[in-house]
């Protein structure tokens, strides 16, 4: 007779979960030693752009770093009074011949906003494009830099061709960089190098025969400027706001008055309020450039002529969005 084993079942996975058992407590003691940690992959969140450098599209006088959004129409109502030099004789400025621009524009792609305008001044037509080249991002862009450059056309009649002899006397271009960085919640400052083009100048002839011809010229044909502007928020809707535009380039004679300006900015999500004094009145940024008269400072011109300053000029500014 063989002999027989017999192991109940039971027996059999009592046995089996007893290993089991070991061979967890193995290997969380082995995990408890061991040295090595494996650590998790985190991807970082990816940077995003710095939004609301300015709350508009304008600082006085001066194109801001901001485009607006795609599909973004904007509506400007600019206005300067006449100078506060005389005081009472015309309430500083405000009954004094005015000047005024009317504005208009659209952003059809996304960092792009086209405009056209009309001033009163010369009856001054402009066309403009201003282009967001790059945006201030944290680890990225420690700037925005934003391009803005317009043409504008001089419509005043000239039946007898006195004003203009051609056509492309009328024309003025301007072309402007700019660079901006918000420096916390409350301070953003930009600088913006800018290249102003008259199609003539005034000029005459210092010598003009037989050995060869000399012309004097009044002004040159192109002008050099840089700005400085900021913001400082006072409240969520209330910010302080200032320009300084300095000429760079020399000219012979009718050399361009620097600009110093400084005033208040009300705004909501829709529409911005800029009320300020300064001394650009023009309402163009080349004719502005090309040939501010109102100075800010008492000076000595080249010819020995005492200049007196503060021609300054009460304005303000409207702006109006609407988000299609």
């Amino acid at each position: 007779m063989k002999p027989t084993i017999n192991i109940s079942i039971s027996g059999i996975s009592r046995f089996l979960l007893l290993l089991s058992f070991l061979f967890v407590c193995q290997s969380a003691i082995t995990a408890q030693d061991s040295t090595g940690v494996v650590a998790e992959i985190v991807t970082p969140p990816k940077p995003k752009p710095v939004k609301n450098t300015f709350s508009s599209v304008w600082i006085i006088d001066n194109q801001s770093v901001m485009v607006s959004q795609k599909g973004t129409f904007e509506m400007d109502i600019m206005h300067r009074f006449g100078t506060v030099d005389k005081g009472y004789d015309d309430f500083w400025g405000f009954f004094a011949p005015s000047n005024i621009r009317l504005g208009v524009s659209y952003a059809p792609i996304s960092r792009l906003n086209v405009g056209i305008g009309i001033t009163k001044s010369n009856m001054l037509w402009d066309a403009s494009a201003k282009y967001s080249i790059i945006t201030q991002t944290p680890g990225k862009y420690p700037v925005s830099v934003t391009y803005y450059g317009n043409i504008s056309f001089d419509t005043r009649k000239d039946p007898d061709n006195s004003l203009f002899k051609f056509q492309s006397q009328r024309i003025l271009s301007f072309n402007q960089l700019i660079i901006a960085r918000k420096i916390n919640d409350k301070l953003s400052l930009q600088v913006a190098a800018s290249i102003s083009h008259q199609n003539s100048v005034n000029g005459y002839y210092t010598k003009n025969d037989s050995t060869g011809q000399e012309v004097f010229k009044e002004m040159n044909f192109d002008h050099l400027a840089i700005a400085l502007s900021g913001r400082y928020k006072l409240t969520n809707v209330t910010s302080l706001i200032f320009n300084y535009d300095q000429p760079l380039t020399k000219h012979n004679t009718n050399n361009p008055n620097p600009n110093v300006s400084l005033g208040l900015e009300f705004n909501t999500s829709n529409h911005a309020f800029q009320l300020f004094l300064g001394n650009y009145s023009l309402l163009s940024p080349q004719r502005n450039n090309l040939y501010n008269t109102n100075s800010p400072f008492n000076y000595t011109a080249s010819d020995g002529k005492r200049v007196p300053g503060g021609k300054f000029v009460i304005g303000f500014n409207i702006t109006r969005l609407w988000n299609w």
